[in-house]
């Protein structure tokens, strides 16, 4: 099991509260591979249980309250 950084609080996070990505990805309008990718940026809470990765709607409802910039992210300067 992994999960990142900004675990829910353990005695809060049931295992009912837990949904796959391909519901995170109809909740939140974005792909289960930028799910995925999130969740191992530590960008977004999740667990992977076996090959799958899994996270909460709320996980996915407060990442989507910090609000996205769309497009591409400015390029840091290399030396």
């Amino acid at each position: 099991m992994t999960a990142n950084d900004e675990a829910p609080d353990t005695d809060q996070l049931r295992i009912k509260d837990l949904i796959p990505l391909s519901q995170a990805a109809v909740i939140s309008g974005l792909s289960m591979s930028h799910l995925s990718l999130l969740i191992r940026k530590g960008e977004l809470w999740g667990i992977k249980i076996g090959r799958d990765w899994l996270t909460t709607e709320k996980a996915v409802r407060d990442y989507l309250s910090k609000g996205m910039k769309p497009g591409p992210k400015p390029r840091k300067a290399s030396k």
